[in-house]
Protein backbone atom coordinates (compact mmCIF):
# COMPACT_ATOMS: atom_id res chain seq x y z
CA UNK A 1 0.00 0.00 0.00
CA UNK A 2 2.82 2.51 -0.53
CA UNK A 3 0.78 4.16 -2.98
CA UNK A 4 -1.76 5.24 -0.80
CA UNK A 5 0.59 6.34 2.02
CA UNK A 6 2.95 8.47 -0.62
CA UNK A 7 -0.13 10.28 -1.81
CA UNK A 8 -1.79 11.18 1.03
CA UNK A 9 0.98 13.12 2.44
CA UNK A 10 -0.33 15.34 -0.60
CA UNK A 11 -1.01 19.18 0.51
CA UNK A 12 -4.86 19.73 2.11
CA UNK A 13 -7.07 21.65 0.03
CA UNK A 14 -7.85 25.43 0.64
CA UNK A 15 -11.40 26.01 2.06
CA UNK A 16 -13.34 26.77 -0.88
CA UNK A 17 -14.59 31.04 -0.72
CA UNK A 18 -17.48 30.47 -2.49
CA UNK A 19 -20.88 28.26 -2.87
CA UNK A 20 -21.04 28.99 -6.93
CA UNK A 21 -19.33 30.03 -9.58
CA UNK A 22 -21.84 32.90 -10.45
CA UNK A 23 -20.80 33.97 -6.89
CA UNK A 24 -17.19 33.48 -7.87
CA UNK A 25 -17.24 36.43 -10.31
CA UNK A 26 -19.82 38.72 -9.22
CA UNK A 27 -17.09 38.49 -6.14
CA UNK A 28 -14.96 39.36 -8.61
CA UNK A 29 -16.64 42.33 -9.92
CA UNK A 30 -16.86 43.75 -6.50
CA UNK A 31 -13.10 43.86 -5.94
CA UNK A 32 -12.15 44.73 -9.52
CA UNK A 33 -14.97 46.68 -11.63
CA UNK A 34 -13.16 48.59 -14.05
CA UNK A 35 -10.33 46.25 -14.80
CA UNK A 36 -10.80 44.15 -17.96
CA UNK A 37 -12.01 40.51 -17.48
CA UNK A 38 -12.04 39.49 -21.40
CA UNK A 39 -9.91 40.89 -24.46
CA UNK A 40 -11.16 39.69 -28.18
CA UNK A 41 -9.93 41.47 -31.21
CA UNK A 42 -8.78 44.57 -29.56
CA UNK A 43 -11.77 45.23 -27.43
CA UNK A 44 -12.11 44.92 -23.46
CA UNK A 45 -15.13 43.58 -21.79
CA UNK A 46 -14.38 44.62 -17.90
CA UNK A 47 -16.03 43.09 -15.17
CA UNK A 48 -18.72 45.69 -14.20
CA UNK A 49 -19.99 44.84 -17.50
CA UNK A 50 -19.50 40.96 -17.46
CA UNK A 51 -21.31 41.13 -14.06
CA UNK A 52 -23.88 43.38 -16.02
CA UNK A 53 -24.54 41.91 -19.27
CA UNK A 54 -24.44 38.01 -17.38
CA UNK A 55 -26.63 38.93 -15.06
CA UNK A 56 -29.49 40.84 -17.68
CA UNK A 57 -28.70 37.39 -19.61
CA UNK A 58 -29.90 35.70 -16.40
CA UNK A 59 -32.73 37.63 -16.05
CA UNK A 60 -33.72 36.89 -20.05
CA UNK A 61 -33.31 33.32 -19.55
CA UNK A 62 -35.24 32.98 -16.18
CA UNK A 63 -37.92 35.80 -16.64
CA UNK A 64 -38.79 35.60 -20.74
CA UNK A 65 -37.93 32.07 -21.54
CA UNK A 66 -39.09 30.93 -17.92
CA UNK A 67 -36.08 28.45 -17.56
CA UNK A 68 -36.08 26.67 -14.20
CA UNK A 69 -32.81 25.77 -12.35
CA UNK A 70 -31.30 22.50 -13.42
CA UNK A 71 -32.44 23.59 -16.87
CA UNK A 72 -30.20 22.66 -19.71
CA UNK A 73 -28.41 25.35 -22.27
CA UNK A 74 -25.96 24.36 -25.14
CA UNK A 75 -23.43 27.21 -25.78
CA UNK A 76 -21.99 27.11 -29.43
CA UNK A 77 -19.35 29.24 -30.33
CA UNK A 78 -15.62 30.14 -30.34
CA UNK A 79 -13.81 32.13 -28.29
CA UNK A 80 -15.75 35.37 -28.11
CA UNK A 81 -16.73 38.02 -25.63
CA UNK A 82 -20.02 36.76 -25.99
CA UNK A 83 -19.01 33.45 -24.62
CA UNK A 84 -18.13 34.30 -20.94
CA UNK A 85 -21.51 36.38 -20.81
CA UNK A 86 -23.27 33.73 -21.57
CA UNK A 87 -21.90 30.82 -19.25
CA UNK A 88 -21.88 33.40 -16.59
CA UNK A 89 -25.53 34.17 -17.10
CA UNK A 90 -26.44 30.78 -17.46
CA UNK A 91 -24.78 29.42 -14.28
CA UNK A 92 -25.66 32.50 -12.23
CA UNK A 93 -29.70 31.44 -13.55
CA UNK A 94 -28.92 27.94 -12.20
CA UNK A 95 -29.06 26.08 -15.12
CA UNK A 96 -26.50 23.72 -16.47
CA UNK A 97 -24.24 24.48 -19.04
CA UNK A 98 -23.78 21.94 -22.04
CA UNK A 99 -20.27 22.90 -24.19
CA UNK A 100 -20.33 22.16 -27.80
CA UNK A 101 -17.56 22.32 -30.38
CA UNK A 102 -18.79 24.29 -33.69
CA UNK A 103 -17.16 22.17 -35.86
CA UNK A 104 -19.28 19.29 -35.03
CA UNK A 105 -21.44 17.48 -37.90
CA UNK A 106 -24.67 17.56 -37.71
CA UNK A 107 -24.70 13.76 -36.52
CA UNK A 108 -22.29 14.83 -33.70
CA UNK A 109 -24.68 17.63 -32.60
CA UNK A 110 -27.83 15.76 -32.76
CA UNK A 111 -25.90 13.18 -29.90
CA UNK A 112 -25.22 15.55 -27.83
CA UNK A 113 -28.42 17.65 -28.15
CA UNK A 114 -30.31 14.88 -27.65
CA UNK A 115 -28.66 13.44 -25.02
CA UNK A 116 -28.38 16.35 -22.71
CA UNK A 117 -31.75 17.72 -23.11
CA UNK A 118 -30.85 21.26 -23.35
CA UNK A 119 -33.82 23.26 -24.28
CA UNK A 120 -32.10 26.41 -25.43
CA UNK A 121 -28.92 27.12 -27.37
CA UNK A 122 -26.65 30.15 -27.78
CA UNK A 123 -24.87 29.33 -31.19
CA UNK A 124 -22.50 32.09 -33.79
CA UNK A 125 -24.64 32.66 -36.93
CA UNK A 126 -21.86 30.93 -38.79
CA UNK A 127 -22.84 27.20 -37.43
CA UNK A 128 -26.82 27.76 -37.41
CA UNK A 129 -26.86 25.71 -40.64
CA UNK A 130 -25.29 22.78 -38.84
CA UNK A 131 -28.36 23.39 -36.18
CA UNK A 132 -31.18 23.42 -39.07
CA UNK A 133 -30.61 19.86 -40.35
CA UNK A 134 -30.97 18.35 -36.75
CA UNK A 135 -33.50 21.09 -35.18
CA UNK A 136 -36.49 18.69 -36.42
CA UNK A 137 -34.93 15.66 -34.04
CA UNK A 138 -33.76 17.45 -30.51
CA UNK A 139 -35.65 18.86 -27.38
CA UNK A 140 -34.17 22.50 -28.40
CA UNK A 141 -37.35 25.23 -28.04
CA UNK A 142 -35.11 28.55 -27.82
CA UNK A 143 -32.76 29.53 -30.32
CA UNK A 144 -30.19 32.64 -29.49
CA UNK A 145 -28.31 33.51 -32.44
CA UNK A 146 -25.03 35.82 -32.28
CA UNK A 147 -22.73 36.99 -34.44
CA UNK A 148 -18.95 37.73 -33.87
CA UNK A 149 -19.45 41.73 -33.79
CA UNK A 150 -21.99 41.65 -31.26
CA UNK A 151 -19.74 42.88 -28.01
CA UNK A 152 -17.09 44.70 -30.57
CA UNK A 153 -18.66 47.88 -30.67
CA UNK A 154 -21.06 49.31 -32.99
CA UNK A 155 -18.77 50.36 -35.71
CA UNK A 156 -15.98 47.66 -35.08
CA UNK A 157 -18.52 44.73 -35.01
CA UNK A 158 -20.98 46.32 -37.91
CA UNK A 159 -17.41 46.44 -40.15
CA UNK A 160 -16.29 43.21 -38.51
CA UNK A 161 -19.56 41.49 -39.35
CA UNK A 162 -19.65 43.05 -42.89
CA UNK A 163 -16.63 41.04 -43.64
CA UNK A 164 -17.19 37.54 -42.63
CA UNK A 165 -20.98 37.97 -43.97
CA UNK A 166 -19.95 39.59 -47.53
CA UNK A 167 -16.34 39.64 -48.39
CA UNK A 168 -15.09 36.63 -46.75
CA UNK A 169 -18.45 34.25 -47.43
CA UNK A 170 -18.34 32.58 -43.78
CA UNK A 171 -21.61 33.16 -42.74
CA UNK A 172 -23.63 30.78 -44.83
CA UNK A 173 -27.27 31.99 -45.51
CA UNK A 174 -29.93 30.69 -42.83
CA UNK A 175 -33.35 31.18 -41.92
CA UNK A 176 -34.62 30.08 -38.60
CA UNK A 177 -38.41 31.50 -37.69
CA UNK A 178 -38.56 31.93 -34.00
CA UNK A 179 -34.86 32.60 -33.14
CA UNK A 180 -34.08 35.80 -30.97
CA UNK A 181 -30.93 37.68 -31.74
CA UNK A 182 -28.19 37.44 -28.28
CA UNK A 183 -28.34 41.33 -28.44
CA UNK A 184 -31.81 41.45 -28.29
CA UNK A 185 -31.95 38.90 -25.41
CA UNK A 186 -29.66 41.00 -23.27
CA UNK A 187 -31.26 44.45 -24.17
CA UNK A 188 -34.75 42.57 -22.71
CA UNK A 189 -33.37 41.01 -19.79
CA UNK A 190 -31.54 44.00 -18.44
CA UNK A 191 -35.44 45.26 -18.34
CA UNK A 192 -36.28 42.29 -16.44
CA UNK A 193 -36.30 42.03 -12.59
CA UNK A 194 -33.64 38.91 -11.80
CA UNK A 195 -32.96 37.33 -7.78
CA UNK A 196 -29.68 35.41 -7.56
CA UNK A 197 -30.97 31.59 -6.85
CA UNK A 198 -29.46 30.21 -3.82
CA UNK A 199 -26.86 27.75 -5.54
CA UNK A 200 -24.91 24.80 -3.37
CA UNK A 201 -21.59 23.14 -4.07
CA UNK A 202 -23.55 19.89 -4.79
CA UNK A 203 -25.76 21.70 -7.36
CA UNK A 204 -24.41 20.91 -11.27
CA UNK A 205 -22.89 23.34 -13.08
CA UNK A 206 -21.89 21.74 -16.31
CA UNK A 207 -22.87 18.45 -18.61
CA UNK A 208 -19.11 18.70 -19.94
CA UNK A 209 -18.90 16.18 -22.71
CA UNK A 210 -15.68 13.45 -23.20
CA UNK A 211 -13.74 14.03 -26.82
CA UNK A 212 -15.14 10.98 -27.74
CA UNK A 213 -11.92 9.94 -29.11
CA UNK A 214 -12.44 7.16 -27.22
CA UNK A 215 -16.53 6.14 -27.94
CA UNK A 216 -19.87 7.60 -28.07
CA UNK A 217 -19.36 11.33 -26.19
CA UNK A 218 -20.55 11.22 -22.97
CA UNK A 219 -21.80 13.92 -20.51
CA UNK A 220 -19.24 14.56 -17.45
CA UNK A 221 -21.40 15.88 -14.87
CA UNK A 222 -19.56 18.48 -13.02
CA UNK A 223 -21.20 20.46 -9.76
CA UNK A 224 -20.09 23.82 -8.54
CA UNK A 225 -18.13 22.30 -5.76
CA UNK A 226 -16.23 19.95 -8.72
CA UNK A 227 -15.17 22.90 -10.83
CA UNK A 228 -14.32 25.42 -7.81
CA UNK A 229 -12.51 22.14 -5.98
CA UNK A 230 -10.29 22.04 -8.97
CA UNK A 231 -10.13 25.83 -9.62
CA UNK A 232 -8.55 26.47 -5.80
CA UNK A 233 -6.09 22.97 -7.03
CA UNK A 234 -4.89 24.87 -9.84
CA UNK A 235 -4.17 28.32 -7.93
CA UNK A 236 -2.64 27.14 -5.18
CA UNK A 237 -0.35 25.31 -7.61
CA UNK A 238 0.42 28.53 -9.70
CA UNK A 239 0.68 31.32 -7.47
CA UNK A 240 3.93 30.41 -6.62
CA UNK A 241 5.19 31.85 -9.91
CA UNK A 242 2.42 34.33 -10.24
CA UNK A 243 1.88 35.85 -6.74
CA UNK A 244 3.63 39.33 -7.52
CA UNK A 245 1.80 39.81 -10.50
CA UNK A 246 -1.71 41.79 -10.77
CA UNK A 247 -3.04 41.21 -13.09
CA UNK A 248 -2.58 38.21 -14.08
CA UNK A 249 -3.22 37.98 -18.49
CA UNK A 250 -3.47 34.65 -19.52
CA UNK A 251 -3.35 34.26 -23.28
CA UNK A 252 -6.27 31.87 -24.11
CA UNK A 253 -5.65 30.29 -27.59
CA UNK A 254 -7.62 26.90 -26.67
CA UNK A 255 -11.52 26.96 -27.13
CA UNK A 256 -13.48 27.84 -23.77
CA UNK A 257 -15.82 24.80 -24.72
CA UNK A 258 -12.94 22.61 -24.21
CA UNK A 259 -12.30 21.36 -20.74
CA UNK A 260 -8.88 22.51 -20.33
CA UNK A 261 -9.84 25.94 -21.57
CA UNK A 262 -12.82 26.38 -19.88
CA UNK A 263 -11.10 25.90 -16.20
CA UNK A 264 -7.92 27.91 -16.81
CA UNK A 265 -8.58 30.56 -19.39
CA UNK A 266 -12.11 31.68 -18.72
CA UNK A 267 -12.79 30.41 -14.33
CA UNK A 268 -9.13 30.64 -13.16
CA UNK A 269 -8.76 34.10 -14.52
CA UNK A 270 -12.22 35.43 -12.89
CA UNK A 271 -11.22 33.76 -9.68
CA UNK A 272 -8.09 35.71 -9.71
CA UNK A 273 -9.18 38.57 -10.63
CA UNK A 274 -7.37 38.09 -14.35
CA UNK A 275 -7.44 39.00 -17.76
CA UNK A 276 -7.92 36.63 -20.80
CA UNK A 277 -6.96 37.60 -23.85
CA UNK A 278 -9.19 35.61 -26.04
CA UNK A 279 -7.93 33.57 -29.16
CA UNK A 280 -10.61 33.34 -31.72
CA UNK A 281 -8.82 31.63 -34.14
CA UNK A 282 -5.68 30.27 -33.30
CA UNK A 283 -5.16 28.41 -36.38
CA UNK A 284 -4.50 31.70 -37.71
CA UNK A 285 -0.84 31.88 -36.61
CA UNK A 286 -0.15 35.57 -37.94
CA UNK A 287 -2.84 36.81 -35.85
CA UNK A 288 -2.43 35.06 -33.20
CA UNK A 289 1.28 36.33 -32.73
CA UNK A 290 0.31 39.64 -33.46
CA UNK A 291 -2.24 39.45 -30.54
CA UNK A 292 0.79 38.10 -28.53
CA UNK A 293 2.92 41.16 -29.46
CA UNK A 294 0.36 43.96 -28.46
CA UNK A 295 -0.97 42.71 -25.34
CA UNK A 296 1.19 42.62 -22.37
CA UNK A 297 0.79 38.63 -21.45
CA UNK A 298 2.24 36.89 -18.96
CA UNK A 299 1.39 33.33 -18.96
CA UNK A 300 -0.59 30.68 -21.71
CA UNK A 301 -1.62 27.69 -21.80
CA UNK A 302 -1.69 25.42 -25.08
CA UNK A 303 -1.19 21.56 -26.79
CA UNK A 304 1.85 20.21 -27.97
CA UNK A 305 0.97 21.11 -31.55
CA UNK A 306 -0.02 24.54 -30.68
CA UNK A 307 3.62 24.89 -28.78
CA UNK A 308 5.71 23.37 -31.77
CA UNK A 309 3.73 25.49 -34.34
CA UNK A 310 4.88 28.61 -32.58
CA UNK A 311 8.35 27.81 -31.63
CA UNK A 312 9.05 27.08 -34.92
CA UNK A 313 7.77 30.65 -36.36
CA UNK A 314 10.38 32.80 -36.96
CA UNK A 315 7.97 36.04 -36.42
CA UNK A 316 7.07 34.03 -32.69
CA UNK A 317 10.58 34.43 -32.14
CA UNK A 318 10.89 38.00 -32.27
CA UNK A 319 8.40 38.81 -29.58
CA UNK A 320 9.62 39.95 -26.27
CA UNK A 321 8.97 37.13 -23.33
CA UNK A 322 10.83 39.85 -20.66
CA UNK A 323 7.27 39.71 -19.13
CA UNK A 324 6.06 36.19 -19.56
CA UNK A 325 6.07 33.56 -16.35
CA UNK A 326 4.34 30.30 -17.05
CA UNK A 327 3.11 28.12 -20.01
CA UNK A 328 1.49 25.13 -19.46
CA UNK A 329 0.96 22.43 -21.68
CA UNK A 330 -1.96 19.57 -21.81
CA UNK A 331 -4.47 17.90 -23.38
CA UNK A 332 -1.76 15.54 -24.87
CA UNK A 333 1.66 14.72 -24.07
CA UNK A 334 4.52 17.06 -24.73
CA UNK A 335 7.70 15.95 -26.46
CA UNK A 336 10.87 16.49 -25.28
CA UNK A 337 11.56 17.83 -28.80
CA UNK A 338 8.61 20.69 -28.20
CA UNK A 339 9.64 21.52 -24.76
CA UNK A 340 13.60 21.52 -25.44
CA UNK A 341 12.49 24.19 -28.49
CA UNK A 342 10.32 26.22 -26.14
CA UNK A 343 12.95 26.52 -24.06
CA UNK A 344 15.94 27.98 -26.35
CA UNK A 345 12.97 30.28 -27.65
CA UNK A 346 11.35 31.72 -24.89
CA UNK A 347 13.58 30.67 -21.77
CA UNK A 348 10.36 29.49 -20.20
CA UNK A 349 9.70 25.59 -19.26
CA UNK A 350 6.59 24.11 -20.86
CA UNK A 351 5.10 22.88 -17.41
CA UNK A 352 3.21 19.52 -18.50
CA UNK A 353 0.04 18.80 -16.66
CA UNK A 354 -2.25 16.03 -16.62
CA UNK A 355 -6.18 15.83 -16.47
CA UNK A 356 -9.25 14.50 -18.01
CA UNK A 357 -12.95 16.12 -18.47
CA UNK A 358 -14.08 13.43 -15.36
CA UNK A 359 -11.99 15.19 -13.15
CA UNK A 360 -12.20 19.26 -13.83
CA UNK A 361 -9.89 18.68 -15.41
CA UNK A 362 -6.54 18.80 -13.31
CA UNK A 363 -4.83 15.92 -11.72
CA UNK A 364 -1.21 16.28 -11.86
CA UNK A 365 1.49 18.63 -12.70
CA UNK A 366 5.42 19.48 -12.75
CA UNK A 367 6.80 21.76 -10.36
CA UNK A 368 5.86 25.05 -11.72
CA UNK A 369 9.44 26.12 -11.18
CA UNK A 370 10.77 23.61 -12.94
CA UNK A 371 13.20 24.25 -15.98
CA UNK A 372 13.87 20.65 -17.02
CA UNK A 373 12.01 18.48 -19.16
CA UNK A 374 10.94 15.80 -16.88
CA UNK A 375 9.07 13.45 -19.08
CA UNK A 376 6.19 13.14 -16.50
CA UNK A 377 3.36 14.20 -15.60
CA UNK A 378 4.42 15.66 -12.63
CA UNK A 379 2.90 15.06 -8.73
CA UNK A 380 -1.11 15.31 -7.59
CA UNK A 381 -2.20 18.38 -7.38
CA UNK A 382 -3.20 19.52 -3.32
CA UNK A 383 -6.44 17.45 -1.93
CA UNK A 384 -5.74 14.76 -4.73
CA UNK A 385 -4.84 10.59 -4.26
CA UNK A 386 -3.14 9.19 -7.37
CA UNK A 387 -3.03 5.24 -7.19
CA UNK A 388 -1.79 3.07 -10.13
CA UNK A 389 -3.95 -0.44 -10.27
CA UNK A 390 -3.36 -3.91 -11.97
CA UNK A 391 -6.07 -5.86 -13.48
CA UNK A 392 -7.04 -7.44 -10.04
CA UNK A 393 -7.66 -3.68 -8.94
CA UNK A 394 -4.90 -3.43 -6.17
CA UNK A 395 -2.06 -0.98 -6.54
CA UNK A 396 0.93 -2.43 -8.17
CA UNK A 397 4.38 -1.80 -6.89
CA UNK A 398 7.10 1.57 -7.68
CA UNK A 399 7.82 1.28 -10.97
CA UNK A 400 5.44 -1.21 -12.31
CA UNK A 401 2.95 0.41 -14.86
CA UNK A 402 -0.53 0.05 -13.68
CA UNK A 403 -3.82 1.78 -14.39
CA UNK A 404 -4.09 5.76 -12.91
CA UNK A 405 -6.97 6.04 -10.12
CA UNK A 406 -7.93 9.07 -8.93
CA UNK A 407 -9.62 10.65 -5.66
CA UNK A 408 -10.56 14.14 -5.15
CA UNK A 409 -12.51 16.88 -4.56
CA UNK A 410 -12.61 17.33 -8.65
CA UNK A 411 -14.11 14.04 -9.61
CA UNK A 412 -17.42 14.18 -11.46
CA UNK A 413 -20.81 13.21 -9.86
CA UNK A 414 -21.12 10.44 -12.79
CA UNK A 415 -22.27 10.39 -16.59
CA UNK A 416 -25.55 11.86 -16.90
CA UNK A 417 -27.54 9.16 -17.50
CA UNK A 418 -25.30 6.53 -17.85
CA UNK A 419 -25.06 4.08 -14.33
CA UNK A 420 -23.36 1.29 -15.85
CA UNK A 421 -20.89 3.68 -17.83
CA UNK A 422 -20.65 5.37 -14.29
CA UNK A 423 -19.95 2.09 -12.51
CA UNK A 424 -17.62 1.16 -15.01
CA UNK A 425 -15.09 4.03 -14.45
CA UNK A 426 -15.91 5.27 -10.48
CA UNK A 427 -14.79 2.29 -8.34
CA UNK A 428 -16.92 1.44 -4.70
CA UNK A 429 -13.97 3.45 -2.73
CA UNK A 430 -14.27 6.67 -4.86
CA UNK A 431 -11.35 6.47 -7.16
CA UNK A 432 -11.84 7.26 -10.80
CA UNK A 433 -10.34 4.70 -13.33
CA UNK A 434 -9.00 7.01 -15.96
CA UNK A 435 -7.83 4.16 -18.80
CA UNK A 436 -4.54 5.90 -18.58
CA UNK A 437 -1.18 3.45 -17.89
CA UNK A 438 1.41 5.03 -15.73
CA UNK A 439 4.40 4.48 -13.70
CA UNK A 440 5.84 6.02 -10.54
CA UNK A 441 9.46 6.98 -10.86
CA UNK A 442 11.96 6.88 -7.90
CA UNK A 443 11.31 10.77 -7.75
CA UNK A 444 7.65 10.12 -6.95
CA UNK A 445 6.69 11.63 -10.37
CA UNK A 446 3.78 10.49 -12.41
CA UNK A 447 4.99 8.62 -15.87
CA UNK A 448 1.88 8.38 -18.26
CA UNK A 449 2.98 5.90 -20.49
CA UNK A 450 -0.36 5.78 -22.94
CA UNK A 451 -3.85 4.88 -23.12
CA UNK A 452 -4.98 1.30 -22.99
CA UNK A 453 -6.77 1.25 -25.76
CA UNK A 454 -4.09 2.61 -28.07
CA UNK A 455 -1.34 0.25 -27.01
CA UNK A 456 0.02 -1.76 -29.45
CA UNK A 457 0.84 -5.76 -28.92
CA UNK A 458 3.49 -7.23 -31.37
CA UNK A 459 4.19 -10.78 -30.64
CA UNK A 460 2.72 -10.81 -27.09
CA UNK A 461 5.07 -7.57 -25.84
CA UNK A 462 3.70 -4.28 -25.14
CA UNK A 463 4.43 -1.00 -27.06
CA UNK A 464 3.19 2.34 -25.97
CA UNK A 465 2.69 4.48 -28.93
CA UNK A 466 3.91 7.54 -26.56
CA UNK A 467 7.35 6.22 -26.24
CA UNK A 468 8.00 5.90 -29.74
CA UNK A 469 6.61 9.43 -30.34
CA UNK A 470 8.90 11.15 -27.96
CA UNK A 471 11.57 8.84 -29.78
CA UNK A 472 11.20 9.41 -33.20
CA UNK A 473 10.73 13.61 -32.52
CA UNK A 474 13.77 14.27 -31.84
CA UNK A 475 14.97 13.05 -35.23
CA UNK A 476 16.22 16.94 -36.59
CA UNK A 477 14.22 16.38 -39.72
CA UNK A 478 11.01 15.25 -37.98
CA UNK A 479 8.70 18.01 -37.24
CA UNK A 480 5.85 15.90 -36.15
CA UNK A 481 4.63 12.35 -35.60
CA UNK A 482 1.80 9.50 -34.69
CA UNK A 483 2.27 5.91 -34.25
CA UNK A 484 -0.31 3.57 -34.15
CA UNK A 485 -0.48 -0.23 -34.14
CA UNK A 486 -1.64 -2.26 -37.29
CA UNK A 487 -2.51 -5.58 -38.25
CA UNK A 488 0.41 -8.05 -38.83
CA UNK A 489 -0.02 -11.39 -39.65
CA UNK A 490 3.19 -12.58 -38.22
CA UNK A 491 3.58 -11.00 -34.86
CA UNK A 492 -0.47 -9.70 -34.10
CA UNK A 493 0.38 -6.14 -34.63
CA UNK A 494 3.14 -4.23 -35.95
CA UNK A 495 4.22 -0.67 -35.11
CA UNK A 496 3.28 2.00 -38.06
CA UNK A 497 4.97 5.66 -38.01
CA UNK A 498 2.61 9.05 -39.80
CA UNK A 499 5.31 11.60 -40.53
CA UNK A 500 5.50 15.10 -41.17
CA UNK A 501 8.67 16.07 -42.26
CA UNK A 502 10.60 19.20 -40.97
CA UNK A 503 13.32 18.33 -44.21
CA UNK A 504 11.98 16.52 -47.13
CA UNK A 505 14.95 14.73 -48.55
CA UNK A 506 14.13 12.69 -45.28
CA UNK A 507 13.08 8.87 -46.34
CA UNK A 508 11.81 6.00 -44.70
CA UNK A 509 15.24 4.07 -44.36
CA UNK A 510 17.17 6.76 -42.66
CA UNK A 511 13.92 7.20 -40.48
CA UNK A 512 14.46 3.25 -39.70
CA UNK A 513 18.35 3.20 -39.33
CA UNK A 514 17.29 6.00 -36.39
CA UNK A 515 14.96 4.02 -35.04
CA UNK A 516 17.04 0.90 -34.47
CA UNK A 517 19.64 2.94 -32.95
CA UNK A 518 17.11 4.07 -30.18
CA UNK A 519 14.64 1.23 -29.82
CA UNK A 520 14.70 -2.54 -28.97
CA UNK A 521 13.65 -4.65 -32.38
CA UNK A 522 9.56 -5.43 -31.52
CA UNK A 523 9.22 -1.17 -31.14
CA UNK A 524 11.22 -0.18 -34.61
CA UNK A 525 8.61 0.30 -36.93
CA UNK A 526 7.63 -1.67 -39.63
CA UNK A 527 5.95 0.96 -41.86
CA UNK A 528 6.61 4.38 -42.59
CA UNK A 529 4.26 6.72 -43.94
CA UNK A 530 5.04 10.80 -44.59
CA UNK A 531 2.03 12.89 -44.58
CA UNK A 532 1.79 16.42 -45.05
CA UNK A 533 -0.31 17.19 -41.92
CA UNK A 534 -1.67 15.15 -39.60
CA UNK A 535 -5.72 14.79 -38.46
CA UNK A 536 -6.55 16.55 -35.53
CA UNK A 537 -9.44 17.25 -32.68
CA UNK A 538 -10.61 20.76 -32.00
CA UNK A 539 -7.83 21.19 -29.46
CA UNK A 540 -5.18 20.47 -31.83
CA UNK A 541 -4.88 16.85 -30.45
CA UNK A 542 -3.51 14.17 -33.08
CA UNK A 543 -6.56 11.59 -33.50
CA UNK A 544 -4.74 8.30 -33.86
CA UNK A 545 -8.06 6.84 -33.70
CA UNK A 546 -8.74 8.45 -37.43
CA UNK A 547 -5.23 7.26 -38.87
CA UNK A 548 -6.05 3.88 -37.27
CA UNK A 549 -9.34 4.10 -38.87
CA UNK A 550 -7.53 5.04 -42.60
CA UNK A 551 -4.85 2.27 -42.52
CA UNK A 552 -7.81 -0.36 -41.67
CA UNK A 553 -9.68 1.09 -44.95
CA UNK A 554 -7.09 1.13 -46.75
CA UNK A 555 -6.20 -2.82 -46.44
CA UNK A 556 -9.60 -4.04 -46.73
CA UNK A 557 -9.64 -2.01 -50.27
CA UNK A 558 -6.31 -3.33 -51.09
CA UNK A 559 -7.73 -6.93 -49.97
CA UNK A 560 -11.05 -6.34 -51.93
CA UNK A 561 -8.35 -4.96 -55.13
CA UNK A 562 -6.36 -8.76 -54.68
Amino acid sequence: MQETQHNSRARALRPLEHASLGAMMTDAARRHPERAAFVNMGVKLSYRELDRQSAAFAAYLTGALRMKKGDRIALMMPNLLQYPVALYGALRAGLIVVNINPLYTPRELEHQLQDSGASTIVILENFVGVLQEVLGNVPVQNVLVTSVGDLLGLVKGTLVNAVLRHFKKLVPPWWLPGSITLKAALKEGGALPWRDPALRLEDIALLQYTGGTTGLSKGAVLTHGNVLSNLEQTHMTIEPVLEDIDPVVMASPLPLYHILALTMSCLLITRMGGTALLITNPRDLPTLIKDLARTPVNCMIGVNTLFNALANNPDFAKLDFSRWRLTVGGGTAILQAVAEKWLQVTGLPLIEGYGLTETSPLVCVNPIDSHAYTGTIGLPVPGTEVELRGPDGLPVADGEPGELCVRGPQVMKCYWKRPQETARVVQADGFLATGDIAYRTPEGYFKLVDRKKDMIIVSGFNVFPSEIEDVVALHPDVLEVACVGVPDPRTGEAVKLFVVRRDGALDADALLAYCRGKLTAYKVPREIEFREDLPRSNVGKILRRELRGETARSQEDDAVAA
